[in-house]
């Protein structure tokens, strides 16, 4: 089986590339993040067409994920159970279903904008709840994974320059203590290899010739518990679609299941 993970910053304005993506790529199981639709807006009808159900979560505007799967979709839910609300409502940053012989979840972490920010005191929260309502499902006998844009770089080597990153958010160790007490569940964080470089990046601003530059971020994660990781075959960012007009500020992360 193969499962991915990709924020596509609009799946309205990717969905051609999307489409021909999951062509090309073979991918069994996609997390989206980012759709930046609503649930009327998602091309659902386009998806099933290439083979694929979808279970979403979107309201609209910058979030909303999916899970999209041709290996089948049961046992969806939509959300972060005893997830924290902002500004009164809880936003579409979760979705998960059992998909095949895996269960995964699809996650958009909250960026946290800036440390003295409630968003920064909501993205703790939000992953608090996350490790709570994961727990159990990464201690079982099932394959399990967290796949997403986590907006947190795991540690120094996954930035491009820790000195340009110093005081602001995605590199605090308060976020990073959530990601090790999120592993601390039984996940493990399974580290592509990249096509090319020396790091696997998998984010790269529009702005400042980021992406010639490789100016880039491992924030794209896939925490998989022990059965998951045992399953692995190959992982790696799929950086030739970062290329080119119309591109997604994010690559997909691909991983390969013995499953």
């Amino acid at each position: 089986m193969r499962i991915a993970t990709w924020n596509v910053n609009s799946i309205t304005a990717r969905l051609p590339r999307l489409l021909a993506w999951l062509e090309s790529s073979g991918t069994d199981v996609l997390c989206i993040q980012e759709t930046k639709c609503t649930l009327e807006q998602f091309p659902a009808e386009a998806l099933r067409e290439a083979g694929y159900e979808s279970a979403v979560n979107a309201t609209g505007r910058w979030n909303g994920v999916a899970v999209i799967s041709r290996v089948g979709l049961t046992d969806v839910v939509t959300g972060l159970p005893g997830g924290p609300e902002y500004d009164g409502v809880q936003e579409p940053r979760a979705v998960s279903a059992t998909c095949g012989g895996a269960r995964v979840w699809s996650v958009y972490v909250p960026n946290g904008r800036e440390v003295a920010h409630e968003h920064y005191a909501y993205k703790l929260r939000w992953l608090e709840a996350l490790r709570e309502a994961v727990a159990a499902d990464a201690a079982g006998t099932l394959p399990f994974a967290v796949l997403g844009d986590y907006n947190i770089a795991p540690t120094d080597e996954d930035v491009w320059d820790p000195a340009v990153f110093e005081g602001a958010t995605h590199v605090t160790p308060a976020e990073r203590e959530a990601l090790a007490a999120l592993r601390g569940t039984g996940l493990s964080d399974v580290v592509p290899r990249p096509l090319k470089y020396d790091r696997p990046y998998s984010y790269w601003d529009y702005r400042q010739l980021a992406f010639p530059k490789n100016r880039g971020m491992r924030i794209d994660l896939v925490y998989g518990n022990a059965p998951f990781a045992a399953a692995v075959k190959d992982s790696y960012v799929d950086r030739e679609e970062r290329k080119g007009k119309g591109a997604s500020d994010h690559a997909p992360v691909v991983v390969d299941l013995d499953v």
